[in-house]
């Protein structure tokens, strides 16, 4: 048995922005503003993924080797009361929030420079 597909054209009506709306629709067009965003949302997620890595899996490391404890938790003691310790200088959570940071940053650039992304963004001399 022989079976014939038929093909089909669905023609998309072009609509013209109004004229006091149509120079954001070039630069929306011209700019890659959509490209933007989706880098930008992708970027969201990554970072939420770097951050779970770090908190749950670098910073209890970290704080192992430097004496116990989450780095979190590290910080120095700026003005004691009895036993308890009244104002905290809380360098734990920046080093954690740094590491995030450097991984981040890493992730981009390698994968900038492995799909050679970087190479798109230069014009083309004449």
């Amino acid at each position: 048995m022989v079976v014939k597909k038929k093909e089909v054209t669905v023609t998309v009506p072009v609509v013209k922005a109004p004229k006091w709306l149509q120079g954001f629709v070039d630069f929306v067009r011209e700019q890659g503003v959509v490209g933007l965003a989706v880098g930008l949302v992708l970027g969201v997620a990554a970072k939420s993924v770097v951050d779970s890595l770090v908190t749950n899996i670098f910073n209890p490391l970290i704080g192992l080797v430097g004496g116990g404890g989450s780095l979190d938790s590290k910080y120095v003691c700026l003005k004691e009361v009895g036993d308890a310790c009244q104002n905290k200088l809380g360098y734990g959570s920046v080093l954690g929030d740094l590491l995030s940071f450097v991984i981040v940053a890493a992730v981009v650039y390698f994968v900038v420079k492995g799909l050679k992304l970087d190479k798109l963004d230069k014009k083309k001399e004449s």
